[in-house]
């Protein structure tokens, strides 16, 4: 028997995938079909495998989840993976819209973005997700009454800070600046010259020489389109800066100056999902950590939250990035 998960119910599957009159094959046909629509990793999704889950003897795979929750139109607690966090149900109302959307595609956005909850007293979460809606709303008829927005997204490796920025970036058609595929190239040559691993993430000479190139090379192209007045994702771990208030500030001006908003969000996650995600994607930068996890899982607070006003994103168990996929299947993966 796999190894058992707090509020997995395997019977659930089957009893899923009865009501929908579907063979094991045929589910597995299926499964590929909206992994392969939903632009997710496809899963090889054969009848035995699908046996296997639905017995209990192996727990699905985050590919294998997501598309279950997509292929039965339901949530990983409603099919029986886990136990449901605390409001992850919450709904927001529906917001008058001219688009030609009917309820249920804003309620499944609205959904989505009632995730990004405020993290502290003063963020304005509200204001955050309206910016979001609007200008989701007004890509095809022109113009947004908002400012421009800095969307700061941070989070530890394998939290879901890239998945769930490219969700904003789908709805509101703002770009996505993510530190890995921007400075990688870069970070490995200047690593190979001073002598360390190409995929070195842990080190004194990365943190304390490189680390802070990266950065700066991030930031400089984020400058670029808030000296243009350019809404932009910005993505990255940011463990370090978004502790430093003054780090924060010099940002904050800098975009004020410019009539750019900055808002902070932070993906709070757990060590197990984090570890889940790492070894599935595979990246070389991951390898230190998955062969030294219990030293690198000591490195990090899952306590920490940011050191100004910010919003939250709730991700632990895959939670928030369950339902950006429920989302894009609403719209058939087109926003």
């Amino acid at each position: 028997m796999a190894k058992r998960r707090a509020g997995w119910r395997p019977d659930r599957l089957r009893e899923m995938r009865e009501a929908h009159g579907l063979t094991l094959e045929r589910a597995g046909e299926r499964l590929r079909e909206v992994a392969r629509a939903a632009g997710i990793a496809e899963p090889a999704a054969n009848f035995q495998t699908l046996w296997q889950h639905e017995q209990g003897e192996v727990y699905p795979g985050p590919q294998y989840r997501r598309a279950y929750c997509l292929l039965y139109r339901a949530t990983e607690p409603e099919l029986g993976f886990r136990n449901a966090l605390p409001d992850e149900a919450t709904l927001m109302k529906l917001t008058p819209s001219s688009e030609p959307y009917n309820g249920a595609h804003v309620l499944a956005v609205e959904r989505a973005l009632s995730q990004i909850a405020p993290g502290t007293t003063d963020s304005d979460g509200r204001g955050v997700q309206q910016r979001i809606i609007d200008a989701w709303k007004r890509r095809h008829t022109g113009g947004d009454p908002n400012r421009p927005t800095l969307l700061m997204v941070g989070g530890y490796a394998g939290s879901g800070k890239s998945e769930f920025s490219r969700f904003i970036s789908q709805l509101t058609g703002w770009p996505v600046l993510d530190k890995d595929p921007i400075t990688r190239p870069l970070v490995e040559r200047l690593l190979v010259e001073m002598g360390s691993d190409p995929h070195d993430r842990h080190s004194t000479l990365y943190r304390e020489q490189v680390r802070p190139l990266e950065y700066q090379c991030l930031l400089e192209t984020a400058y670029a389109n808030v000296d243009c007045s350019i809404s932009t994702v910005l993505t990255a771990p940011f463990v370090s800066e978004v502790t430093d208030v003054r780090w924060i500030r010099r940002l904050t001006n800098r975009c004020e100056a410019r009539g750019v908003s900055v808002a902070v969000v932070w993906i709070q996650c757990d060590l197990e999902t984090m570890h889940e995600y790492i070894s599935f994607r595979s990246a070389a930068r991951d390898s230190w950590k998955l062969q030294n996890w219990d030293d690198y899982a000591a490195t990090i607070n899952s306590e920490l939250r940011p050191a100004v006003p910010h919003l939250i994103v709730d991700n632990r168990l895959g939670a928030a990035i369950s339902l950006t996929d429920q989302v894009r299947q609403v719209f058939g993966t087109v926003f």
